[in-house]
């Protein structure tokens, strides 16, 4: 690709990420030509961030799909403009939340903790996107912790599948066994889940192809 294209098409994607999109052009312009951003590639399958080898940056997913898991839950999968790497900021702990994993080849640009806090300091409205992206997955995490803790297994495969990317189906990567595990419920609950959605109008599968007819109906769920 033609730098001037790529450079173009970073852009673009940066401007549409939640965190910079409501910041003025000349701001975005600055943090992403700052020379101490680092690029980076990673093939299908590899670790991006563990809790042991991680960088104190934010990075934003250029391309690729990635996997974010705490333990054998799959907390989120992120798509391309998804920011990650926020609880490697600002803090005293040695190792990192959960762990990052590319489930396709994957490009990514890192903004080092040094470059995040002088833009915050310079600019109010980097600093309001960045406490309101917080807040977004203060919240989100909260609806996790919900799903798992205190619903049913109709609801905690509810909240797995509305985990997934949008825009298309959910391609399930574990047999059901797996998947009952990563729930916390019996392989039998996730069957009788499947069955009690399908018949809903929420989801049809087939397979370990999933695809969400009603995600509001999900949600509700």
């Amino acid at each position: 690709m033609d730098r001037e294209v790529e450079c173009a098409w970073v852009r673009a994607l940066a401007a549409e990420s939640v965190f910079f999109r409501d910041l003025p052009a000349e701001e975005l312009d600055r943090w992403l030509n700052d020379p101490r951003c680092i690029p980076a590639v990673y093939p299908r399958r590899a670790a991006i961030y563990t809790p042991r080898q991680f960088q104190r940056c934010l990075g934003l997913l250029l391309s690729g799909t990635v996997q974010v898991n705490k333990g054998v839950l799959i907390v989120s999968v992120l798509g391309p403009g998804a920011l990650f790497g926020a609880a490697a900021l600002f803090g005293k702990a040695e190792d990192y939340a959960s762990t990052l994993t590319a489930r396709s080849p994957c490009r990514v640009l890192l903004f080092p903790q040094a470059l995040v806090e002088e833009r915050l300091a310079a600019c109010p409205a980097a600093a309001r996107s960045y406490i309101a992206y917080l807040s977004d997955r203060i919240r989100f995490l909260t609806g996790k912790i919900d799903g798992l803790t205190a619903g049913s297994a109709g609801r905690k495969l509810a909240q797995y599948l509305l985990a997934q990317p949008e825009g298309g189906p959910v391609e399930l990567d574990c047999p059901a066994t797996v998947l009952a595990k990563r729930l916390h419920v019996s392989r039998a609950s996730l069957y009788r889940a499947f069955d009690a959605l399908t018949a809903a109008g929420a989801v049809e599968r087939t397979g370990r192809t999933i695809r969400l007819l009603d995600p509001d109906l999900l949600r509700r769920l």
